[in-house]
């Protein structure tokens, strides 16, 4: 294992500033600026330009506080967090652990050099820290500049607040970041949604007829932030990996009101309570799905005081379409993650959930058989682990093909997909709370499709043939294209009614035939895009509704999908809007562009 540099330069979040700003990725904004959707066109627009660099607001309409965003815009930036290429982080963890099994004495001396940056993975208490500069009780949420990123908002909402909970019998800690939207000075809303830890500690706390406490943290060493978005497994304390990433203990004070541990060096700390059965409607909030997240009741945080340190800084996000800087951070975390996997699983020589889609609307994993069918069992196995088991989609291919890339993942699917043993449908199944495709909440179906294929002839050789011209399909076409050579993506008009017609013009006609899937997209989708569209097409079907196979047949107990297989992936009618600016304050916002000293 490679041993990282000490990370003395990034301590806590004015350090990093220090450090971008003494890089030239720090932008200043003196200009007032307000936190009601005008931050969230700044940094959007920024992003736009390769990422931009990190932007400090230092004249917040409606707050005393200075506020940044954008800090993880660019790759690089979170690679200075990881003090590094992420991945290399992965390898050495698996590594170290490959020659510790089994521990002896002689591998423990043999490994002492690997070890020793464990040593760093732990919390050390310290009587004070900056952050206990200022006590506020009652709290004023109200001076915080908390932003409203989208015109159809419920309200404001904390986008980078890292939530702390303790399970209530063990005592062991969770770091998760759950939106808050904020209701009043006093309370915000908290968004467990499932399979958080958080929310975990909760219902107990409930079952045990008992509040909980919770403390956010707003600011703090920035690997804070990355590992609170850490798929960990269950129980593991997430401050842990911040200290790890940081080549140092996290410096932490024990707040006797909460039981907690909180970072002496955070920006923020707000201490309160919640009570099962104290709920309040919350939403509806632009998501990182690139549409409105429903609106729901969920528990009321009841905030009693606001820790701040002198002059502290307010960090924020900004969610939406890709890219932004969850794309980033997720990136980051799944290279750290997948060597990992192979402790638990050895013959997973990859898996990827694609950025694009949100991630969990679209996963592929590679995997190398080693008797027939043993892909479905890694298959099945994955999707019960964590928040993997929230993939709508997972794509199990051979141990040689590229899953990062899904036109390899498409040529994977042509080539090795059979439609009688690959494609697996399960239905009803929990699903991710900001997936809007499910009959209901937190409900909706998983589509399976192995194309493993290792040492066997190809199904398919030659390629389908290239599509027509979108006239010569008929009326409602607007486009056509494809991704790799398993999938036609149609572009239909909004006045499109009934499927039927449409599935059997494609279905018939000799050059739209041949694929596999024909996907139906809506206007606002550029075919030219890959990007959005994998955006488009994931975040917008569920499998068992929107899956139309040419025709059914029954085999036995199992039923056998004919292709071409339609998938409506189409906006639908009851599904939330995808985001986007208000024009006016758009074109206010650039019309003051060069003033506020952005870029070009």
């Amino acid at each position: 294992m490679r041993r990282r540099p000490p990370a003395e330069k990034l301590t806590d979040l004015r350090a990093f500033l220090k450090q971008l700003d003494a890089d030239g990725d720090l932008l200043r904004v003196t200009a007032p600026v307000d936190p009601d959707q005008e931050i969230t066109i700044i940094q959007h627009r920024v992003m736009a330009r390769n990422g931009g660099p990190a932007l400090l607001f230092e004249n917040v309409i409606g707050s005393p506080y200075r506020l940044v965003c954008n800090l993880f815009g660019t790759q690089d930036r979170v690679a200075r967090v990881f003090g590094g290429d992420p991945g290399r982080v992965g390898e050495g963890l698996l590594d170290l652990a490959e020659r510790l099994m089994p521990p002896t004495l002689k591998g423990l001396w043999r490994a002492r050099n690997l070890l020793l940056p464990l040593t760093s993975a732990r919390l050390r208490r310290v009587a004070s820290g900056p952050v206990l500069a200022t006590v506020t009780a009652p709290a004023r949420l109200d001076r915080l500049p908390v932003l409203t990123c989208w015109p159809e908002d419920g309200g404001p909402f904390f986008t980078l607040p890292l939530v702390h909970t303790s399970d209530p019998e063990t005592g062991q800690g969770n770091l998760g970041m759950y939106r808050l939207q904020r209701f009043g000075p006093a309370t915000t809303g908290m968004h467990w949604q499932i399979e958080k830890g958080g929310g975990f500690h909760f219902h107990r706390a409930a079952e045990l007829g008992r509040s909980l406490p919770v403390s956010v943290f707003l600011g703090g060493p920035p690997a804070l932030i990355i590992a609170a978005i850490a798929p960990l497994p269950e129980g593991i304390d997430e401050r842990l990996l911040a200290a790890y990433l940081s080549g140092r203990p996290l410096k932490v004070i024990a707040r006797p009101a909460t039981g907690h541990l909180i970072p002496a060096d955070a920006e923020f700390v707000l201490e309160g309570t919640v009570s099962a059965g104290d709920t309040r409607w919350e939403g509806p909030f632009g998501d990182h799905f690139g549409h409105y997240s429903h609106a729901a009741d969920y528990p009321v945080y009841r905030v009693d005081r606001v820790l701040a340190r002198q002059d502290a800084i307010y960090p924020a996000t900004v969610v939406g379409k890709p890219v932004q800087e969850d794309y980033h951070i997720g990136v980051a975390l799944a290279a750290m993650s997948v060597p990992l996997l192979k402790l638990i699983r050895p013959a997973v020589v990859d898996l990827w959930a694609f950025p694009e889609t949100g991630f969990h609307p679209l996963a592929a994993m590679a995997v190398k058989e080693r008797y027939p069918r043993e892909a479905l069992k890694h298959t099945l196995g994955m999707l019960g682990e964590g928040q993997v088991s929230l993939t709508k989609v997972m794509v199990t291919t051979g141990p040689h093909v590229n899953v990062r890339d899904f036109k390899a993942v498409s040529e994977a699917i042509w080539r090795h997909l059979d439609m009688d043993t690959g494609l697996h449908l399960l239905a009803p199944t929990a699903q991710d709370t900001l997936d809007f495709t499910g009959p209901k909440m937190n409900t909706g179906s998983r589509l399976i499709l192995l194309a493993v294929g290792e040492g066997t002839a190809p199904l398919r050789s030659a390629p389908p043939p290239a599509p027509p011209a979108a006239d010569r399909l008929g009326p409602h076409v607007a486009a056509i294209g494809t991704y790799g050579p398993a999938f036609l993506l149609v572009q239909v008009d909004d006045q499109l009614g009934d499927l039927d017609d449409l599935q059997t013009r494609l279905a018939e006609h000799p050059q739209t035939q041949p694929y596999l899937f024909h996907v139906l997209l809506s206007a606002d989708v550029d075919l030219t895009d890959p990007l959005l569209t994998l955006w488009a097409w994931f975040t917008r079907f569920d499998p068992l509704v929107d899956i139309h196979p040419a025709d059914r047949e029954r085999r036995g107990n199992r039923l056998r999908l004919r292709p071409p297989i339609l998938i409506d992936a189409r906006w639908k009618k009851g599904y939330p809007k995808p985001v986007a600016f208000d024009p006016a304050i758009e074109r206010s916002v650039l019309a003051r562009w060069t003033a506020l000293g952005l870029p070009d």
